[in-house]
């Protein structure tokens, strides 16, 4: 029987058109991505076929002799469910019961990047190895029926060394993430325990200038990092590094853009911390810093994760500063994938970005899947005052 109170009750119509936009907005939402991922696993001939059953079946992909069988459909489809399934129970248990105290974060980290790397050699390593003789031996049943096919996934990491670009997008990305948060933490604690309204107002004009288009602020360091040599040698002397074209100016650049929201994100969780933990602590003989790290920052998780994924999300998908700071061996992943256009693009060259914009939405997927708790009681932390 429902508990809901009687005055809260929703009404069935209400229900009804609620829940309906809810599948509508989910499906508007979710099609371009399902749609260029069936794309990715097709020939050039079909994926831009103007009959879209011809996209999703594949028929010249088929006829070149690549595509899935019903077997392969129906342990694919298990061992992805399989997989969701753990992933939202047994890897929280297993992260919760190796992860030493205070290192629960790390702990969730290198239980996504193993659980991930594990996921992908099995399901396109081990499952093809295993399925191959069991097709052969169903004999119709193990006739391909939908076109499939992993060339462009293989071009585009092996011929074009796309993996490259991934690192250099995980190195800015990382680097974003952890000196925005180390700042933004530290100031953040501070703001909401101070009751000094300048840095109140220092903060707002912040965010006015976070506001600003992000060119105006790479025109404004563009001329010291192309000068940092000359800048710099009085202290490296022949050492002293240019700047452009490398990862730390697009981190330095972006960070400045991040920090304002960082701070502020963080200084509205902090603020919804009572402060008698500090002063419990403070009894306790902690210093300042240490009822910071060992009372406040474990409540804090939640929200320092939420705010992380903003930051992540700034780093990962920034486009306009790596294009205009980074040089071709540096460049990141968003820009990468640009550059397959040009007038000399091919339909091959179409899919096989397709297939790299494809593979660049499966971290922040498992990302978002392996967080999704800390993400939520974050949110829901920042979005009420207690």
């Amino acid at each position: 029987m429902s508990t809901t109170s009687k005055a809260m009750r929703q009404s069935l119509a209400l229900r009804l058109s609620s829940n309906t936009f809810l599948v509508f907005w989910c499906v508007i939402a979710a099609f371009p991505i399902l749609w260029i991922a069936v794309m990715s696993v097709k020939s050039p001939v079909d994926a831009f076929a103007q009959n879209p059953w011809s996209v999703i079946f594949g028929p010249n992909t088929l006829a070149r002799g690549d595509g899935l069988s019903i077997l392969d459909l129906l342990a694919g489809l298990a061992v992805l469910y399989v997989a969701i399934r753990w992933m939202f129970t047994r890897l929280p248990q297993l992260v919760n019961h190796y992860s030493p105290a205070g290192w629960t974060v790390l702990g969730w980290l290198l239980g996504a990047a193993v659980y991930g790397l594990v996921f992908l050699l099995l399901f396109f390593g081990l499952l093809p190895l295993v399925l191959e003789p069991l097709n052969a031996m169903l004999g119709p049943l193990g006739q391909p029926v939908v076109g499939f096919t992993t060339q462009h996934y293989v071009a585009v990491w092996g011929e074009n060394e796309f993996y490259r670009n991934f690192m250099n997008s995980m190195l800015v990305t990382a680097g974003v993430v952890t000196i925005s948060l180390t700042v933004g933490t530290l100031a953040g604690y501070g703001l909401a325990r101070s009751g000094s309204d300048l840095a109140f107002w220092l903060l707002i004009l912040a965010l006015i200038f976070r506001a600003l288009p992000h060119s105006v602020l790479v025109a404004g360091y563009l001329p010291w990092f192309i000068n940092s040599a000359e800048i710099l040698r009085p202290i490296f002397g022949d050492l002293s590094p240019t700047l452009y074209g490398q990862p730390w100016a697009v981190i330095a650049v972006l960070v400045s853009i991040n920090q304002p929201f960082t701070i502020w994100m963080l200084r509205s969780f902090f603020q919804n911390i009572p402060a008698e933990l500090d002063e419990a602590a403070r009894v306790d003989g902690c210093s300042h810093f240490q009822a910071f790290r060992r009372v406040i920052m474990p409540v804090m998780w939640p929200g320092v994760i939420t705010t992380g994924l903003f930051s992540f999300l700034l780093g990962y998908n920034d486009f306009l500063v790596t294009s205009l700071l980074l040089d071709a061996q540096n460049q990141t992943m968003v820009p990468a994938i640009a550059g397959y256009f040009n007038r000399e693009t091919t339909t091959t060259d179409q899919v096989e970005a397709v297939a790299a914009a494809v593979s660049i939405t499966a971290p922040l997927f498992l990302l978002v899947m392996v967080f999704q708790r800390q993400i939520v009681s974050g949110l829901t932390a920042g979005a009420v005052k207690g």
